[in-house]
């Protein structure tokens, strides 16, 4: 919810809509610091002449700076009593490690008040917790020296009987305050070993105000029914209230972006004239998923490398038994002008429960349905649903998706309507550089595949399958002759994907999707 932008003195918008406000501001409540923090700062403002520094206040009452920032933020809530400048400065802190060297010396140092006279096994020196990086620094200011050649292995001597701690001296001065006697390469160098760093304070440059005053008056923040009728409103003092700050999101569900995505797909279908159909059968029988759009029995889609066969029900049984015998006929002995395929068609395998492959079984069962009346009439059917194929799962490919498909039946249709109708539909999808290039499926002739020019990866992109219904699937339905039937379909999830910038189909869908993803996904604007 956002708020407009007007201004309206709150005692008169009060008066209007009573409870707005009052809800309203329920949702920022006054916060006021501690009271008596307040008023010892305003009474320190009061006694100097220029400014206090909000890290000098905490500091002389022993307070945490936090606090003397609270005691701020509230005296500004309540208009111009104080003027607060935000300002920053850069000191510099030791680093753990760095005060533990301020304290025991660095480790080159305490390295070469390890070493006896007599040398130290580099091994033995290696185990000492600043063994690695005293070693490392002493070698390098030539404090030490190794022999490799020692019967007992290598072994480490001093070369320097004393020495001075540099590193020690630096970070005692910065611990004391005095860093600035330290050039600024000194600074870095131990900055780069990790010693020291340079941190940013904020604070407050704190005045008076142009409406100063010791004495804190609490600022109304509610208009109570009682101060409207009593007219003691006029009398008080009211906190301004900022209309055009965002008000507390309200708590509720949200659409998944394949769903924000489908609606308006299916708006498209619905402006286009098109009828929705019934797709809530996840399980088909083989029959109407493969047999009755003229697929072969032993086309490879219905091996188990594709299809998903269910055991419990293992078969379906109930089939319109005159127009299961005119598949059975045109798949092994041909008809309606085709020679078939010639094979044994078995009705056993017609009968075998799956997961359907795609929404096309259900097209085929509107088809037959829609043979079925007295007098034709032509028909635009659309579905969008999920389908499942035994797919190797990847960035790309799930089990399981969802797929959009058109269909339009009437007399006399062409490949030029069929071609007519793509570019409607993806023109309103926004997108109106097509190309069709011939391709074959075992129920659409002809085929073809739709590619759009994809502006990002500048190059031509497949984005859809299409074609005529083959004789051979419609004529058995019972179908008259001078109907043709086109159809074309495409995936939801991949323009989902490339919508929101998805790269992996794994973060869109499945147990490791984020649902904060969900939330901030925005409402589906296709580029039409």
């Amino acid at each position: 919810m956002i708020l407009h932008p007007f201004k309206l003195h709150l005692p008169i918008a009060s008066t209007i809509f009573p409870r707005y406000i009052s809800s309203v501001i329920q949702l920022y409540p006054f916060i006021m610091a501690d009271t008596g923090l307040v008023e010892t700062l305003l009474r320190r403002v009061e006694k100097v002449d220029g400014g206090l520094d909000s890290q000098d206040v905490a500091t002389s009452l022993g307070v945490d700076h936090q606090a003397i920032v609270g005691a701020v933020k509230s005296l500004q809530a309540l208009g111009d009593v104080i003027s607060a400048e935000q300002r920053s400065a850069k000191h510099w802190e030791l680093t753990g490690e760095g005060c533990e060297i301020a304290e025991q010396g660095s480790h080159e140092a305490r390295v070469i008040s390890s070493i006896p006279e007599e040398g130290m096994p580099q091994s033995q020196l290696m185990k000492l917790a600043f063994g690695k990086v005293g070693f490392s620094k002493a070698m390098s200011n030539k404090w030490i020296r190794l022999d490799k050649g020692h019967e007992g292995g290598p072994r480490i001597f001093k070369t320097v009987e004393s020495l001075e701690d540099l590193v020690r001296d630096k970070l005692l001065l910065v611990q004391k305050g005095q860093a600035s006697q330290l050039e600024e390469k000194e600074k870095n160098e131990l900055k780069k070993r990790k010693l020291l760093s340079e941190v940013t304070v904020k604070f407050y440059w704190i005045t008076k105000g142009s409406c100063f005053s010791t004495t804190i008056t609490k600022q109304e923040t509610e208009l109570t029914p009682e101060m409207i009728a009593s007219g003691s409103w006029k009398e008080k003092k009211f906190k301004p209230y900022n209309f055009e700050a965002m008000g507390v999101a309200p708590d509720c569900g949200h659409l998944h972006p394949l769903m924000k995505v489908r609606t308006q797909f299916r708006q498209i279908f619905l402006e286009m004239g098109f009828t929705e159909m019934p797709t809530n059968n996840f399980i088909e029988s083989s029959f109407w998923n493969f047999d009755s759009l003229f697929q072969p029995q032993q086309h490879p889609a219905r091996d188990q490398h594709d299809t998903f066969f269910l055991s419990d029900p293992a078969q379906a049984h109930e089939f319109p038994q005159d127009y299961l015998e005119r598949v059975r006929k045109v798949h092994s002995e041909g008809g309606f002008g085709s020679q078939g395929y010639k094979y044994d068609w078995k009705i056993e395998e017609a009968q075998k429960n799956i997961l359907r492959t795609h929404t096309t079984a259900v097209s085929a069962r509107m088809l037959y349905k829609l043979a079925q009346q007295e007098n034709f009439t032509p028909v635009k059917y659309f579905s969008i649903d999920r389908v499942f194929r035994n797919e190797t799962l990847d960035a790309t490919h799930l089990a399981e998706f969802h797929q959009i498909e058109g269909v339009v039946a009437d007399y006399g249709l062409t490949l030029g309507d069929l071609m007519g109708i793509l570019h409607q539909f993806f023109n309103k999808l926004g997108i109106t550089k097509l190309r069709f290039k011939p391709a074959y499926n075992p129920y659409t002739e002809p085929s073809m595949e739709v590619f759009s020019y994809h502006e990002g990866l500048k190059k031509w992109v497949e984005v859809g399958n299409s074609g005529m219904f083959r004789p051979e699937m419609l004529l058995p339905m019972g179908l008259p002759e001078g109907v043709t039937v086109i159809a074309w379909g495409l995936s939801l999830e991949r323009p989902t994907m490339i919508k929101y910038g998805i790269n992996n189909i794994r973060e869109l869908v499945g147990h490791k999707v984020n649902l904060q993803m969900v939330y901030d996904s925005p409402v589906c604007r296709l580029d039409s």
